[in-house]
């Protein structure tokens, strides 16, 4: 059997001075990775790829350290782009958020819109999703985009609620029978 597991990034550090990609993984995040990486899901894994950003690299390079396993980067599998508006507070965050999933041909404020940031995670991990595949590949990457494939891959509506309820979560796909195993759970509870 095959199965793609999605790993989105667990805590970060917040700090408005440094750039959103560049934040790295809290002394939480960086614990929580560590669990996920004990669990018996992650004792299995022939292939990490990553995001380029900092807290997805960490989040990968402790799962890969377990195994023994060189990370691979692909540089457009990022979170969705959020350049326009830099940093913003929580509150703003989520409200530009909930606008995205709810209006996904248009932008947030700027934002990338939801069907752009689709086709371009669709084109840079396209090669992975092909029926029948063996293995166990994870793709570490980050909330608001790895909802946006899952909704994509497993046909359902692009929606708010199928977001992930914080970060350090994981859905699987099962690329024998072509269908979403389970969708977000945390990393270090199973």
């Amino acid at each position: 059997m095959g199965v793609i597991r999605y790993v989105s990034h667990p805590e970060v550090l917040i700090d408005p001075e440094v750039p959103v990609p560049r934040w790295s993984l809290s002394d939480i995040g960086r614990a929580r990775a560590f669990d996920g990486a004990s669990r018996a899901w992650a004792s299995d894994i022939g292939r990490i790829v990553s995001s380029p950003e900092t807290k997805a690299l960490e989040t990968a390079e402790i799962l890969a350290a377990t195994s023994g396993i060189v990370v691979e980067v692909r540089d457009g599998i990022g979170e969705i782009d959020r350049s326009a508006t830099g940093y913003v507070t929580h509150e703003r965050h989520e409200q530009l958020a909930d606008e995205l999933f709810l209006r996904p041909d248009e932008s947030a404020a700027g934002w990338e819109r939801a069907e752009d940031a689709i086709a371009r995670m669709v084109r840079e991990l396209n090669d992975l999703f092909v029926p029948g595949a063996d293995g166990h590949v994870v793709i570490v990457g980050h909330g608001g985009v790895g909802t946006l494939l899952m909704c994509h891959v497993a046909g359902l509506a692009v929606a708010r609620s199928r977001d992930q309820p914080h970060g350090g979560c994981h859905w699987v796909w099962d690329t024998q029978d072509q269908q979403l195993l389970h969708d977000w759970r945390p990393i270090d509870t199973e």
